[in-house]
């Protein structure tokens, strides 16, 4: 997170004595990343946030893979996944690598009884359908349809929902989720060109504090296993917080789409980025202005990466017979390109109303068998004429 936020009370100097008022001192937290040189934030906690009272029974979550080497082109209906009102049971992992894992979920219910940590991975949750709350130790943060939430690794919440019909993008990333390096100058402002400004993040407000005593259930998330951890205090019982690493959301709709006098490449739709995968939005936007130009994306390969797309709503223009929700792979070595007459079709068009969340990894994805359940298998072939 490049800019710096701070809620409730916090001391003047860090590592000092910050007293509390009912007695004693509130105990200070750093939650940082990358060892002590990364993004981190200073938390104070009315008890210490270290109180393990027992360790639970872990389970396996690894997903099962179908195809370890893949090449074919894929699509997957994605709204085909079956809701579950559990929010971890919900997530269906589809694909993954040594650096990410990609899931669709459709939770009826808010999570409830328990709290979730991913202690792997910072996790990038596009909400396709759905609206609530997400609720941290960093303080509740409001999300809508098309909001982007994201949540750096070993980061405690629970989500509350006020809508049942729930659809997420779930994107689980072992390196450290970032606005990209080049929107960006030396010290970390976005810069002029770049497609959205530090107005449209959406930060956590209404920080609450629970200071409460019992048994606190925290399902952590590591190495693929769930375990379960019971701690004595409620880990929300944070009385204040300043610094940069803290979960934050970002509507896919205040994205400002680049355009030109010829097709430009999907790097302009660049999002977010890591070191090892890029996502990026198409929004709504006008087409290119050159009285030549082709409006349609041209025939390209994928050399250095596989090429995931969500497609969230209107028609996507490069495409035949694509709903939301569907969700198409181009694997690197095999050329892919627009649909047979979406080429023609796109000459002369003035502006496209296509929303949708791509996601390309520099290393090839392995498919799960869940993904095998919603698989659309005529679909490699659907570029002949």
């Amino acid at each position: 997170m490049p800019i710096y936020h701070s809620l409730g009370n916090i001391p003047p100097k860090r590592h000092t004595i910050f007293s509390n008022p009912k007695g004693g001192i509130y105990y200070e937290q750093l939650f940082g990343t990358e060892g002590f040189s990364g993004h981190a934030s200073l938390l104070y906690h009315v008890h210490r946030p270290t109180q393990i009272k027992k360790i639970l029974d872990s389970y396996d979550v690894t997903p099962r893979i179908a195809i370890a080497k893949n090449i074919r082109p894929m699509m997957l209906k994605g709204l085909q996944v079956k809701p579950k009102e559990d929010f971890l049971e919900s997530r269906v992992p589809l694909m993954l690598n040594a650096d990410c894992t990609i899931s669709v979920a459709a939770p009826t219910k808010s999570l409830i009884g328990y709290f979730y940590k991913n202690a792997d991975a910072d996790e990038l949750i596009f909400v396709h359908k759905g609206e609530g709350v997400l609720h941290s130790l960093f303080g509740d943060l409001r999300f809508r349809p098309g909001d982007y939430l994201v949540i750096p690794r070993a980061v405690i919440y629970q989500i509350s929902f006020e809508t049942t019909d729930n659809r997420l993008l779930i994107t689980e990333s072992y390196e450290p989720i970032y606005t990209p390096k080049s929107y960006k100058n030396a010290s970390g402002q976005l810069l002029e060109h770049a497609p959205f400004c530090e107005r449209d993040y959406i930060l956590p407000q209404t920080l609450q504090t629970f200071d409460q005593k019992g048994d606190f259930l925290i399902k952590t998330k590591k190495q693929g296993m769930m375990h379960q951890l019971v701690y004595a205090t409620h880990p929300f019982d944070v009385v204040g917080w300043d610094g940069y690493n803290y979960p934050y959301g970002f509507s896919i709709h205040n994205f400002e789409p680049i355009t030109g006098r010829v097709h430009l490449p999907p790097p302009i739709h660049l999002n977010f980025e890591t070191s090892a995968m890029v996502i990026c939005s198409f929004c709504p936007r006008l087409y290119d202005y050159h009285p030549q130009a082709i409006p349609a994306p041209y025939n390209h390969s994928n050399i250095d990466s596989d090429e995931v797309l969500y497609y969230v709503d209107g028609d996507f223009m490069s495409r035949n017979d694509i709903k939301p929700g569907d969700i198409t792979l181009h694997p690197k070595g095999v050329v892919h390109g627009p649909a047979p007459g979406a080429y023609e079709r796109s000459i002369g068009q003035k502006e496209t109303h296509e929303l949708a969340v791509m996601i390309d990894t520099f290393r090839p994805l392995q498919i799960t068998e869940a993904a095998m359940d919603i698989d659309n298998v005529d679909y490699a072939t659907s570029w002949l004429e």
